[in-house]
């Protein structure tokens, strides 16, 4: 049975889909990075954010950003918020690597965490997309649920 390419909602749910997996696979590829391969491991990447001055809830907000990410991107699950909630993490990295390093990746500069900042605005506006766990809708306290 071939695809129908032509269904342009099809299409962009696909794309949501990919978009999503794709995302969910570098957090995981990330967490793995830290805790794995960098020399001296997660303790390491921790004690640097105190080096470089930040506050002492910026590595607990990172890695709960990478970690929520990688659990629940490629499923699917509150995709949105899950894209939300990580964009602010990836504007501070840019910001982090401009300031040090410059734009350009290749300097290993801000270029990356931008793009990732862009694909996780355009994933939040998509949502989830096709294959995605069913899950319920998140209300306000003061919204009127139908």
């Amino acid at each position: 049975m071939k695809a129908d390419w032509s269904d342009e909602r099809a299409n962009v749910g696909r794309g949501a889909f990919i978009l999503r997996v794709t995302l969910g696979t570098l957090f995981i590829a990330h967490l793995y990075w830290k805790i794995e391969i960098l020399p001296g491991g997660i303790q390491h990447w921790w004690a640097n954010f105190a080096a470089n001055g930040y506050p002492w809830f910026v590595p607990y907000y990172v890695f709960s950003v990478e970690v929520i990410g990688a659990l629940l991107l490629i499923p699917g699950i509150y995709t949105r918020y899950v894209a939300l909630y990580a964009i602010p993490m990836m504007l501070g990295a840019a910001q982090y690597w401009v300031v040090r390093k410059g734009f350009y990746f290749t300097a290993a500069g801000a270029e990356l965490p931008i793009v990732w900042s862009v694909m996780l605005l355009v994933q939040a506006l998509l949502g989830s997309g096709a294959y995605a766990c069913p899950v319920p809708v998140l209300h306000s306290r003061g919204s009127k649920a139908a």
